[in-house]
């Protein structure tokens, strides 16, 4: 098993994480069904027979019936809960539920939001908590006592934020007295940006990437575990029906099956392994509720690219070489 930042907490967790946002039968106020619980169960079950025992869940997804079917699972089958690491987010209110969406660390609204996650996923705590956006609004002190309040409960185990730089983490830590261990990020193939600031820097170029400079650099200092989310750039690459690929995205799709074909594997797989060469040892978070491919992207361990195709496939998906 690879080393990865998350073992100094969680010695046995998967470098893939499933993430359960399509669960719970869809983004809609159709309540879940039990084809939606059946559903779950077969994924996690398809999961954990795959070696993948971390599930990341967020209290917005599928407005809140991903963590309602997971919770069906883990209530109907108990044993499960001791074999899986549990994440969940919190920290953003969706329309129509709220009048405007909002992002909201607030006491309040943490211990709110986390209290009803737990009922919904049938569980006394979770792993590691997330939170989900930066909220501007946050008081970082009046915040800071509620998550410390919920640590001593019980409630989670480990803190961790999700889509914040660098400065924000560290302002974070400075208020609270446990560790904040992992951080995720969009990063994949499509959406490089966390290469691009890293080989721009110094040029007019390098203005144009989006993602903070040094977050990497500092994650990794700190042992912070970096998890990417959709790291399969939403199928663009392997054949979703619904996106009308670019040119220099079909120039991508053909290299990706070549490299299938050379490493024997298959295309979600040599997307994953795209990013596991990263030495930052990244935790990807796959989605897909398709059963078979979550049983290829398994296979992205066993995948070891060569520099050259990195960086072939850096190239392709980018439209140019490297500067």
């Amino acid at each position: 098993m690879t080393e990865i930042p998350i073992h100094d907490y969680y010695p046995h967790a998967s470098q893939l994480v499933y993430g359960c946002m399509g669960l719970g039968g869809g983004w809609n106020d159709t309540p879940a069904q039990e084809k939606d619980v059946k559903q779950a169960q077969q994924i996690i079950e398809t999961c954990l027979e795959n070696k993948i025992n971390t599930f990341d869940l967020a209290d917005i997804y599928t407005f809140g019936k991903a963590e309602e079917v997971f919770g069906q699972v883990l209530k109907a089958t108990p044993s499960l809960r001791k074999n899986i690491l549990l994440q969940t987010k919190v920290g953003i209110k969706l329309t129509p539920t709220h009048e405007v969406k909002q992002y909201d660390l607030s006491p309040e609204w943490i211990t709110s939001a986390l209290n009803s996650s737990l009922r919904r996923l049938n569980s006394e705590n979770v792993d590691i908590l997330f939170l989900h956006r930066p909220d501007p609004l946050m008081d970082l002190d009046d915040s800071a006592v509620a998550l410390e309040k919920l640590h001593k409960q019980g409630k989670f185990s480990h803190l961790a934020v999700s889509n914040m730089h660098a400065g924000q983490i560290a302002w974070l830590q400075s208020a609270i007295s446990f560790p904040i261990i992992a951080n995720q990020l969009q990063m994949s193939l499509q959406h490089a940006d966390f290469v691009e600031e890293s080989i721009t820097t110094n040029m007019k170029d390098g203005c144009n990437s989006g993602f903070p400079r040094g977050t990497m650099e500092f994650c990794e200092q700190q042992n912070i575990q970096l998890q990417a989310w959709s790291p399969l750039a939403q199928g663009i690459f392997t054949g979703n029906p619904r996106h009308k690929p670019t040119l220099t995205e079909l120039a991508t799709t053909k290299l990706l099956t070549q490299l299938g074909n050379r490493y024997s594997s298959n295309p979600n797989a040599i997307l994953l392994a795209w990013l596991l060469k990263h030495p930052v040892n990244i935790q990807p978070v796959i989605g897909t509720t398709n059963v078979k491919r979550i049983v290829e992207c398994t296979q992205a361990s066993k995948v070891n690219l060569s520099r050259e195709d990195w960086y072939l496939l850096l190239q392709t998906a980018r439209g140019q070489e490297v500067p």
